[in-house]
């Protein structure tokens, strides 16, 4: 009788799990975290990998403080809200992009602490969840290694300085490339608080929002983003950090 009770209390508890993972479709980077990524970010929400999603990263990440990743998605329409997440990460949700007035494609560069695969999800107005991605090997460390301005005092006098720059693409879109100064720290590092831009606002001529932004601590020291925006006229940079600083910068319309 003891023994009977006990495979039904192992019974009841495994069921929940066996449920939650029967709807999440398989994984074709065969990554053990997936299912917990999936649950984690998407919930109950439909999910399936789309071939449009593109994530573009090196095989090897060289760099661990600064791992290149391109993403876009050729062909989908709709998508409002991107969310870019590495399963093996220790802070695993790097970044949240909703291109209001602009294409679902945006570059930057990210810490990565071990190999990992890095995942685009793109949302579209049906509210179905569109996932692609890649495997990045690496040798690691880069979110828990300290920045480099935490050990030069003069980072403080440059915190929020913005250079940027705006010039035509195609079919009347134009390409958005900025950085800002900032230490970017995840709070991982011995004696280092967690101190990274939570916000970011790209605001038209009009004062009307094109994008808005949401990095996060494993996104790279001193981060340079490219986007591309659908709106003519020059952009207004918006931004804030987790402590509370606000930054602002305007780019002016490429001259024809």
């Amino acid at each position: 009788m003891k023994r009977a009770f006990v495979i039904w209390i192992v019974l009841t508890l495994c069921a929940p799990t066996i449920a939650v993972a029967a709807d999440v479709p398989a994984d074709p980077l065969d990554s053990s975290q997936w299912v917990y990524m999936a649950r984690k970010f998407f919930k109950d929400q439909p999910v399936v990998f789309d071939e449009r999603v593109r994530v573009a990263a090196p095989a090897y990440a060289e760099d661990s403080l600064h791992t290149p990743v391109q993403i876009s998605a050729p062909g989908l329409e709709g998508v409002e809200h991107v969310l870019v997440f590495a399963d093996m990460s220790p802070i695993t949700r790097v970044l949240d992009y909703y291109p209001l007035q602009a294409d679902p494609s945006i570059g930057f560069s990210f810490k990565i602490q071990q190999a990992t695969p890095i995942r685009a999800a793109m949302r579209t107005r049906d509210g179905i969840w569109h996932v692609g991605g890649v495997w990045i090997d690496a040798q690691g460390g880069g979110c828990t290694a300290p920045s480099v301005a935490s050990a030069n005092p003069i980072w403080e006098t440059r915190l929020g300085e913005t250079t940027a720059r705006l010039w035509p693409v195609r079919d009347g879109s134009r390409r958005l490339k900025f950085r800002i100064v900032h230490p970017m720290d995840t709070g991982l590092a011995a004696g280092i608080p967690e101190f990274f831009i939570s916000q970011i606002e790209l605001l038209g001529a009009d004062g009307q929002p094109l994008a808005r932004l949401k990095p996060y601590e494993p996104v790279s020291e001193n981060p340079v983003f490219t986007l591309d925006l659908d709106a003519a006229g020059p952009v207004t940079l918006v931004g804030r950090d987790n402590n509370g600083n606000r930054f602002q910068a305007r780019v002016a319309e490429p001259s024809s």
